[in-house]
């Protein structure tokens, strides 16, 4: 009876361990990476697990599919696949890789920068190559009078109020999300202190963000800044028109290009060359620096200016002296267009 017991008990005995073996083997088994101890990996909205299956294999994450579909489905989580930016070492097991995608474990926050200057469109391109965003739902937002009101901002869009900074993201964050951090940021910055100062100047904070876009559209060096905001301020005060190129770049459709005498001719609200005062609202999305430089203008007697093809510029208070500068910056860039001519030439001559 012993012998037959034993017997008996042995084939369920070993059955038991070769199931205990491969359930480990399959649960708890390290998938090595090749050439890396890390790999990051991404997965967005409306991916299916299958296509997530798909991508950890072609990304050499998992070494047996089939292993990582039975812990998935033995565990229940084929339909809880959370979307981000993951990294992964080598030698996680399928479980713990279940785990993290399931839980959002491993999901990773995503650094990128808004440089000043840009317009909504601009920035939409760079989040959505970096973080992975609907680029055309994240402008559609941004021309949403609603959406701009709902978020405390008095102007028909957010076109400006975008505040170019260093920001941490996650993969494929909601674009309304994303806005309304943008705009916070601005308004975090664009404190009680900025708000009186535009009321001493008897200016809307639209007017101030117009006002900095265009200078951060013209300045290149930040000492600067405050000197053209100058030159516009007197212009205002004078009646006469802004002239500002930016305005006229803003409404290229063909852009960016050099702009033609005929642009200057466009009816455009934005066209500071037809029109007189500020146009309706910002051009991109100033600076720290260009909106400071808004508010608080360097007082002088300038009118004028022009590049002086040194990334600055010649600053004159009548319109004669300005046109000998206009001249002068003319013949130097006929001088590099001679010499970039010549220097090109003599490159084809020698080969």
């Amino acid at each position: 009876m012993t012998k037959g017991l034993k017997w008996i008990l042995v084939p369920p005995i070993i059955l038991l361990c070769v199931a205990g073996v491969f359930l480990y083997q399959a649960f708890f088994r390290p998938n090595h990476f090749a050439g890396g101890s890390e790999k990051t990996f991404y997965v967005s909205k409306g991916q299916t697990f299958a296509s997530v299956v798909d991508s950890l294999e072609v990304a050499g994450i998992i070494e047996s599919r089939a292993s990582f579909i039975f812990v998935a489905r033995l565990h229940g989580g084929t339909t809880r696949i959370q979307i981000g930016k993951y990294k992964f070492g080598t030698g996680i097991s399928n479980y713990d890789l279940l785990l993290a995608l399931t839980q959002g474990k491993a999901i990773t926050l995503i650094t990128v920068t808004l440089p000043e200057g840009m317009h909504s469109r601009q920035q939409a391109r760079i989040l959505a190559r970096t973080i992975g965003i609907d680029s055309a739902r994240f402008v559609v937002l941004v021309h949403d009078e609603s959406f701009a009101r709902s978020l405390g901002i008095a102007s028909r869009n957010l076109e400006g109020y975008l505040f170019p900074e260093t920001y941490s993201f996650y993969w494929q964050a909601d674009e309304h999300d994303v806005i309304t951090r943008l705009v916070r940021q601005f308004q975090s910055f664009y404190d009680d202190s900025l708000k009186a100062r535009a009321r001493d100047l008897g200016w809307t904070m639209n007017q101030v963000m117009t006002m900095a876009s265009i200078v951060e559209g013209e300045a290149v060096l930040a000492e600067e800044r405050p000197v053209i905001s100058g030159v516009y301020h007197n212009r205002l005060r004078k009646g006469m028109r802004l002239e500002a190129d930016p305005t006229i770049r803003f409404t290229l459709e063909n852009g960016p290009r050099r702009i033609l005498y005929s642009d200057l001719q466009v009816d455009n609200p934005y066209n500071t060359y037809r029109n007189r005062g500020l146009p309706p609202g910002p051009i991109n999305s100033p600076g720290k620096a260009s909106i400071l430089a808004a508010l608080y203008p360097s007082r002088h007697s300038y009118l004028f200016f022009v590049a002086n093809g040194k990334g600055g510029h010649w600053f004159s208070s009548t319109y004669a002296e300005h046109q000998r500068y206009v001249r002068q910056y003319r013949r130097q860039r006929n001088q590099r267009q001679t010499g970039l001519i010549n220097n090109m030439a003599g490159r084809a001559g020698t080969r």
